[in-house]
């Protein structure tokens, strides 16, 4: 990174449209940054059952049919789900630390992605171009962090509002198919609602959203913009109960937390810019129209 900062130079992942809306509102590129953490799993796998019913006399109840990560409960993707946070949190640190090192403000258009290791475990990767204000001293304490375009992040300013920091709310829920869920999609049912399977969407992605409120409150920001929301449904053989499934569904939100800095909306105070085409077709045929 001081290599980077005294060559004079920078590089980014922007556009030249993100470019130029980023110089728009008064920042400027000052480098490329990325950073990455590869956890093991380990023993946080969530394999058991999350809905086998308790052994007859063991004196414990039975456990819910649907259980979610956010619960913590046995059978849940508790464990798993808290070393991908803790991966993710690593990752984009390691970024941040590149901003600041480059004297960085902030980081815009972020790109994380998970992946799963060849060798085992999650993966997370973060990617974005941190940028500086013009003009703006040197040494703010921590950079924020986006995941919207420059173009986007151009219009927040505009707007009165700025990022606070990259949010993300994860969930893996799992749901036992007991005889009922077994019954209710079975070929010949009909077209009837399969309710176990229903309330294993619902309480995954409300678990998500939960997550994901954590992480806004967390930064102190006043709402957030999501850019992605995905749901993954696999299934697996029952580890408990033969000849029975369990579905998994996994919940994932990724958003930008902002916050208001401004109460009107910034106005625009230079003349307006006319732009025409530069396609001579088009040109000649706005002068056979005049």
């Amino acid at each position: 990174m001081a290599e980077i900062r005294s060559s004079g130079t920078w590089g980014s992942a922007l556009s030249a449209d993100e470019f130029a809306a980023i110089r728009s509102v008064g920042f400027e590129p000052v480098g490329q940054v990325f950073g990455a953490a590869v956890y093991s799993a380990g023993g946080a796998s969530g394999y058991n059952c999350p809905g086998a019913q308790g052994s007859p006399g063991d004196g414990l109840p039975p456990r819910p049919a649907t259980q979610v990560s956010g619960r913590g409960g046995l059978g849940s993707f508790g464990p798993l789900v808290q070393t991908m946070d803790l991966a993710r949190h690593t990752a984009i640190g390691r970024m941040i630390t590149e901003c600041a090192e480059l004297g960085g403000h902030g980081v815009v258009g972020v790109r994380l992605s998970r992946e799963s290791f060849p060798l085992g475990g999650p993966q997370f990767t973060a990617l974005g171009t941190a940028v500086r204000a013009k003009g703006a001293a040197y040494g703010q304490p921590v950079p924020f962090t986006c995941e919207v375009s420059g173009q986007d992040f151009a219009k927040l300013i505009m707007a009165g509002w700025v990022p606070a920091g990259l949010v993300l709310g994860i969930s893996i829920g799992a749901r036992h198919d007991d005889r009922k869920t077994a019954r209710q999609a079975r070929w010949g049912s009909g077209n009837t609602e399969v309710a176990g399977w229903t309330e294993l969407v619902s309480q995954s992605r409300h678990d998500a959203r939960r997550q994901l409120e954590s992480d806004v409150k967390q930064l102190g920001a006043e709402g957030v913009v999501i850019a992605t929301m995905e749901m993954r449904v696999r299934e697996r053989d029952c580890p408990e109960t033969v000849g029975r499934r369990d579905h998994i569904v996994e919940a994932t939100l990724i958003g930008t937390a902002v916050a208001r800095f401004s109460r009107a909306e910034q106005r625009h105070d230079g003349p307006a810019l006319a732009i025409m085409s530069l396609d001579p077709q088009r040109r000649q045929a706005s002068r056979v129209q005049i």
